[in-house]
C-alpha cells in the first residue's frame, strides 16, 4: 500500500479510522485482520479517498476468473500478488509463466545477486580494503586463499523459522553448526535436548528450501519453537566452521551457552543438569564447565541412560573416551579416571591441544575465524580462554557420546592434501604469535594474566618464525 501521508492528515485520518473502528466493533465485536480490516472499513465508507491503479499493478493470482477481469499482457504486469503456496496451483493464463519463474528463483544461488553486473564508469574502482589489512596476508607460501577467507562476509539469514522460548533462570542454549549432510544428527540431538538451541547451517539457497521442508515434516523439529535456525549461505570452497559457530553464538539469547558439535548426543536430562550446575557454581565469571565426551566403539552400542551404565559400557569396551586412540591429548586433560568416581566438580589445568566441550557465559570470546574446515578450530578457542584466565571445571554427572559417521569432506582433505596441512601449520603459528602479543599487551595494561606455557607452544613459535623469515627473505629477493 502506498499512502500519501499529507493527504491522510488533511482529512483527519486519525479521527476517521477511530470513529469507523468503534462503529465496526459494536457490530462485529472483533476484527480478524486488525489494521487491514480497519483500513478496508474506512475505504468502504469513503471510496473516493482511494486512487485505483490499473489491474496490472496488483494482479491477484489466486482467482481463476482473473483471465477475464484483467486484460493486461504479461509484459505489462507490474506486481503479482502470489502470497501463498496454494496460489502456485492456480490455473489461468498467467499462472504457468510465473510458476516457472517461481521455481527458478527457488533454485537460484542468491550470491549471484551480490555481484556487480554493470559498473558505472564514473565510480572509482580502487580497493578500499586497506583498513582490513592483515599482517600475514600474502600468498608466498601458497596459503593466501586460506588467510583471506577469514575476512569473507557471508550472506546470513538469522532466525529463518519462528522462534520463541520460555525464560528460565540460569538458562543454557546449545550452540552448534552443521551442513546439510548432518541434518539427521540434529534430529537425534533434539530428541535428547529439550532446551533452546541456536544452530548455524552452511547451505546453498536450494538446500535452504529443503531444510524448511525437512523441518516441517520432522517429529523432533516441527513442534519446537525454541530451535533457532540461522543460514550462512555457501561461498567459496572452504567450510567456515568458526564463522558458523560465531553466528550461532551471537544469536543465542540465554545468559549461558553450551558449545557443542552436532554429532554428539547429550545424556538424557543434560539440559537440566547444566542449568543446575550453573546455579551451583555461583559465579561463572571466567569459568568453563567441561562436559566429558565419549564415543561408541561400534555401531550397535545402546545409549547409556546414566553415569553408572556408561561406566559399565566403558569397562566392557563398548564405549571409550572420545578419540583416545587417535587424538588422546584432545581430551585427556579432563582426567577421566578421576571423573569415574567424582561426586563434585573439580578443576583441571589447560594442556596443549585440549579441546573439551564446555558451558560458558554468553559473553565468552568468539572463535577465531582464520581456522576453517578441519584442524585447531576448537583447540585455538580453548587456548584463548586459558590465556584469558578461564578456569576449567569438570562436571561429574554430565556426559555426551559421539555418534559414529563417515569421515567429513574436510577431514578427507586434511588427510590427503599436504598443502592443506602446511597451511594449517602456518595458521597455528600465526595464532600463537597473535596470542602472545595479546598477552604482552594485557601485561603492559596492568591486567592479571596467567603464565603462558612457552614450552608447550615452542614448536609453534618456531614454525611461525620460520614462515615469517621465509616471507621476509622472499620480499628482499
Amino acid at each position: 500500500m502506498l499512502m500519501d501521508l499529507g493527504k491522510l492528515r488533511s482529512f483527519g485520518w486519525s479521527q476517521q479510522w477511530r470513529r469507523v473502528a468503534k462503529e465496526q466493533l459494536k457490530r462485529l465485536g472483533a476484527t480478524q485482520l486488525a489494521d487491514q480490516d480497519i483500513i478496508n472499513a474506512v475505504i468502504e465508507g469513503q471510496p473516493d479517498r482511494v486512487y485505483r491503479l490499473p489491474c496490472e499493478w496488483n494482479l491477484q493470482m489466486g482467482f481463476r476468473s482473473l483471465q477475464y477481469l484483467c486484460r493486461a499482457k504479461i509484459a505489462d504486469l507490474k506486481i503479482v500478488h502470489w502470497n501463498s503456496p496454494e496460489k502456485t496451483k492456480t490455473r489461468n493464463r498467467y499462472a504457468e509463466f510465473f510458476r516457472r519463474h517461481f521455481q527458478t528463483f527457488l533454485e537460484m544461488d542468491g550470491s549471484l545477486l551480490r555481484k556487480e553486473m554493470l559498473r558505472c564508469s564514473n565510480v572509482s574502482t580502487e580497493a578500499t580494503e586497506s583498513a582490513d589489512a592483515y599482517e600475514y596476508d600474502d600468498d608466498e607460501d601458497g596459503c593466501g586463499e586460506v588467510r583471506r577467507a577469514r575476512s569473507t562476509l557471508y550472506r546470513t539469514h538469522l532466525f529463518i523459522r519462528t522462534f520463541s522460548m520460555e525464560e528460565r533462570p540460569a538458562d543454557v542454549t546449545l550452540v552448534t553448526q552443521l551442513s546439510m549432510d548432518r541434518l539427521q544428527m540434529l534430529e537425534q540431538l533434539l530428541s535428547q535436548w529439550e532446551g533452546p538451541v541456536s544452530v548455524a547451517l552452511y547451505l546453498s539457497d536450494s538446500e535452504t528450501n529443503q531444510l524448511l521442508r525437512f523441518a516441517a515434516d520432522s517429529p523432533h523439529i516441527a513442534h519446537r519453537t525454541n530451535v533457532a535456525f540461522h543460514i550462512v549461505y555457501k561461498q567459496g570452497s572452504l567450510y567456515p566452521v568458526n564463522y558458523l559457530r560465531n553466528v550461532a553464538l551471537n544469536a543465542s539469547l540465554t545468559p549461558f551457552v553450551y558449545l557443542a558439535d552436532v554429532d554428539f548426543l547429550p545424556m538424557f536430562g543434560l539440559y537440566d543438569v547444566l542449568r543446575q550446575a550453573v546455579v551451583a557454581q555461583g559465579s561463572m565469571q571466567n569459568k568453563a564447565m567441561v562436559v566429558p565426551a565419549f564415543e561408541a566403539h561400534g555401531y550397535r552400542s545402546p545409549f547409556p541412560r546414566s553415569k553408572a551404565e556408561l561406566i559399565n559400557q566403558l569397562d566392557a569396551g563398548r564405549l571409550i573416551v572420545f578419540r583416545q586412540d587417535v587424538w588422546a591429548k584432545g581430551h585427556v586433560p579432563t582426567d577421566y579416571d578421576r571423573w569415574r568416581s567424582a561426586a563434585a566438580p573439580y578443576s583441571v589445568g589447560w594442556q596443549p591441544d585440549y579441546e573439551p566441550y564446555v558451558v560458558v557465559g554468553r559473553d565468552v570470546p568468539k572463535y577465531d575465524p582464520r581456522f576453517l574446515g578441519f584442524g585447531w578450530n576448537k583447540v585455538s578457542h580453548i587456548m584463548l580462554l586459558d590465556a584469558l584466565g578461564y578456569d576449567f571445571v569438570v562436571l561429574p554427572n554430565a556426559f555426551i557420546v559421539h555418534q559414529p559417521h563417515a569421515p567429513s569432506f574436510e577431514i578427507a582433505k586434511y588427510r590427503s592434501s599436504p598443502v592443506y596441512r602446511r597451511c594449517l601449520k602456518a595458521l597455528k603459528g600465526e595464532f600463537v604469535r597473535d596470542l602472545a602479543k595479546m598477552q604482552n599487551a594485557r601485561r603492559r595494561a596492568g591486567r592479571i594474566v596467567p603464565a603462558f606455557d612457552n614450552n608447550a607452544t615452542e614448536s609453534l613459535f618456531v614454525a611461525s618464525d620460520a614462515v615469517i623469515r621465509n616471507r621476509r627473505s622472499n620480499r628482499r629477493r
